[in-house]
């Protein structure tokens, strides 16, 4: 659990992450749409790192930065709690648990290139 965010849950906050690659996931249609990792979170007020790593939709505001590996990212995003887990009763798995998340980033800009 991301223990660091819980503290700060609804709270839109200034972060920086570091760009690691480019994915995939199926949306609700069932269509592919593109995401993007950022690792080593951190959060600007504190200096502290909040998440290992966390994803997002590769919206515009990621497009217009214009990303490649290793550069740093500052964004602004709401710190929401989910629940995660997968539940199937016939297989007997029916637990899901909480967590926090970064949502709804905005003002996105590059820190750094390397």
């Amino acid at each position: 659990m991301r223990t660091k965010l819980a503290a700060e849950a609804g709270n839109r906050k200034k972060f920086q992450g570091i760009f690691s690659r480019l994915g995939k996931k199926v949306n609700y249609n069932g269509y592919s749409e593109d995401t993007i990792l950022l690792v080593q979170i951190t959060d600007v007020a504190t200096g502290q790192v909040v998440a290992d790593h966390v994803w997002f939709s590769y919206t515009k505001g990621f497009e217009q930065v214009r990303l490649s590996e290793g550069v740093r990212v500052e964004f602004e995003a709401r710190v929401k709690q989910y629940k995660k887990g997968y539940v199937n009763p016939a297989l007997g798995r029916k637990r899901k648990t909480s967590d926090f998340k970064l949502s709804h980033p905005t003002r996105i800009r590059l820190v750094t290139e390397q």
